[in-house]
């Protein structure tokens, strides 16, 4: 099955098609956002593979050579509704390639939604993590979803300078190096050098 009937053929029926849209960066790139779906596992991996060690730690907080099979199963498969993950792909000659991926789940305390985000290192600082994670709390916010928490390590300057710009921080704590942020989506934010989404429907 190409990539392209994969597309028009949802593997599930709560398969969220409308949150599926094309975007275009500043600097021209075009890519496509779309909810993950199963058949993702490989491209996951082959993701992975892409990052930096830097990027590697900043996302997992430990360093990994490689992760385990089962977690890119658990990665690629959500319900879409309490668990949701959208992905930006590239189109290329041969099967869509990911970029990026950001995701939500339930967060420890009662009441909040974990994100997360990881950028293949080569498409940092274009403006597309902060597009993505726009794209995210929209979504999650669709949900019902709208305290949100996540784990970043203090000297994570980019990360944090995104969330600040999009988002409202609520509560922060530090431990040894990693500040746990509880915040909302920032409602009329100042978006001044940012990178500003050409989206499409797709």
């Amino acid at each position: 099955m190409s990539a392209a009937t994969a597309m028009e053929t949802p593997v599930s029926p709560d398969y969220p098609r409308e949150l599926v849209h094309s975007l275009e960066l500043a600097d021209g790139s075009a890519l496509r956002v779309r909810p993950i779906r199963p058949d993702d596992e490989h491209r996951l991996a082959e993701l992975f593979d892409r990052l930096g060690p830097r990027t590697v730690y900043q996302r997992f907080f430990r360093a990994y050579d490689r992760l385990p099979d089962s977690w890119y199963h658990h990665f690629a498969n959500v319900d879409y509704h309490t668990r949701l993950a959208l992905v930006a792909e590239q189109r290329t000659s041969g099967e869509p390639v990911l970029r990026a991926v950001a995701r939500y789940e339930p967060g420890e305390r009662p009441g909040t939604t974990e994100i997360a985000i990881v950028v293949e290192d080569a498409w940092q600082g274009r403006g597309l993590g902060a597009l993505l994670l726009d794209a995210l709390f929209a979504a999650a916010e669709a949900q019902g979803h709208r305290r949100f928490t996540a784990d970043v390590l203090a000297g994570n300057r980019p990360m944090l300078r995104v969330l600040s710009r999009l988002t409202e921080i609520r509560r922060r704590e530090l431990d040894h190096g990693i500040l746990t942020l509880e915040f909302e989506r920032r409602r009329a934010r100042d978006v001044a050098g940012a990178a500003e989404p050409q989206r499409r429907s797709a």
